[in-house]
């Protein structure tokens, strides 16, 4: 049975608001910016996040959140104190699905997106590792030498992680393409980033070391990485997930000469396979801090850039130009303010980015703490929007 937080399911649903002056007025942002490709004719026959992905006229932008599984949720902490351990939650069928639901009951989000970790693939590559409470991932052998890649093995996601496929085939069924379901990994630099370092680093400076220094060994490294999770996606695309985000979380730790040696082509090698054998499957990529590197990003050919709060929506649209959609990008500290000013930032946020191609979400995920009825505000507010 899942467990379902009930809390905040009876919200009577606000009247539909417009964030633009009229229906038939383009916004001020978008005139300004120009930016934002035509809408296509509507379509209904799919979730709401896919529609607005490829251009096709919707009435409002879908929302979900990063991190909309988790912490914040006292349905969650229930089963954090049944079930400790992280590696257990997530690697199990069962938890996965449940955990992954329990927002989309609550919430329903237009995107319900699997519960997991980035670092879940690691295991069935030969890379030993740990999440610890308090801590964070813990990698037992990191790795420095040619002799450790070597001992890196190319992930298989059928025989490691059978649960990820298990999971979103019930995920898909539960869903019932009401919203999106979405997958993930992480990109090859962010999990090299972890390996070599250990785990979480403030300084970056064992895996720039062996960038700088050894350069041959983390390509080595990478190009495994690469080869790994090009096919977790298709793995995950074959089992259910109809769209998936990759996280490059610490790319933009490296200068934009280094993202194009040690990112971005491994970014491009995925993108280009996965379109050769998915080519319906949007792929969203996030990289937290991206304000110096947008333009880089668009270039490795995914569908949609998730922007973090600190790039202004607007310039971000300007930036990246009219045939990529946007995803973003309230601050998620915003949570932790009143009603009206959360209210405030959301109309903001999608005035502008403008009609169509975007996808209302945070800059990053949902923090620990947030009052989790702020966020049944978020949700609220933004299903009422219209264009």
């Amino acid at each position: 049975m899942l467990c379902v937080n009930t809390a905040f399911t009876s919200f009577i649903p606000r009247k539909p608001t417009s964030v633009f002056p009229s229906k038939s007025t383009t916004p001020i942002s978008c005139t300004l910016q120009g930016t934002v490709a035509e809408p296509k004719s509507t379509a209904a026959a799919e979730p709401l996040l896919l529609n607005a992905v490829r251009g096709v006229e919707v009435e409002r932008p879908p929302v979900w959140l990063m991190r909309q599984a988790g912490r914040y949720m006292k349905s969650y902490q229930t089963i954090c104190e049944k079930y400790p351990s992280f590696r257990e939650r997530s690697e199990n069928v069962d938890l996965v699905v449940e955990i992954s639901l329990q927002p989309w009951h609550v919430f329903k989000p237009d995107g319900v997106i699997l519960f997991s970790d980035i670092l879940t693939p690691l295991s069935g590559m030969n890379i030993p590792f740990d999440i610890v409470k308090g801590k964070g991932p813990v990698i037992f052998d990191p790795i420095h030498t040619d002799a450790q890649v070597n001992q890196v093995r190319e992930f298989v996601p059928e025989e490691s992680v059978p649960y990820v496929g298990e999971a979103l085939t019930i995920l898909r069924k539960e869903v019932n393409d009401t919203a999106a379901v979405l997958g993930f990994v992480g990109a090859p630099f962010t999990l090299a980033s972890y390996v070599v370092e250990g785990g979480s680093s403030k300084n970056f400076s064992k895996i720039k070391r062996l960038a700088f220094s050894e350069s041959k060994i983390l390509h080595s490294l990478l190009q495994k990485f690469t080869t790994s999770m090009t096919r977790y996606i298709q793995y995950q695309a074959d089992n259910g997930a109809q769209a998936v985000q990759i996280f490059d979380s610490w790319a933009t730790e490296l200068s934009p000469v280094d993202f194009e040696e040690f990112s971005l082509p491994y970014l491009k090698q995925i993108i280009d396979a996965v379109k050769k054998s998915h080519p319906n499957l949007p792929l969203i990529l996030y990289a937290s801090g991206s304000g110096g590197l947008l333009e880089r990003l668009a270039l490795t050919g995914v569908d949609v850039i998730s922007l973090d709060w600190t790039v202004d929506m607007a310039d971000g649209r300007r930036r990246l130009g009219p045939n990529i959609a946007v995803q973003g990008n309230v601050d998620p500290g915003v949570l932790f303010g009143s009603k009206e000013f959360i209210t405030d930032r959301i109309n903001d946020t999608v005035k502008k980015a403008g009609r169509g191609k975007h996808i209302l979400n945070l800059g990053h995920g949902i923090k620990v703490g947030t009052p989790e009825e702020n966020v049944a505000h978020f949700f609220e507010v933004a299903k009422s929007l219209r264009y």
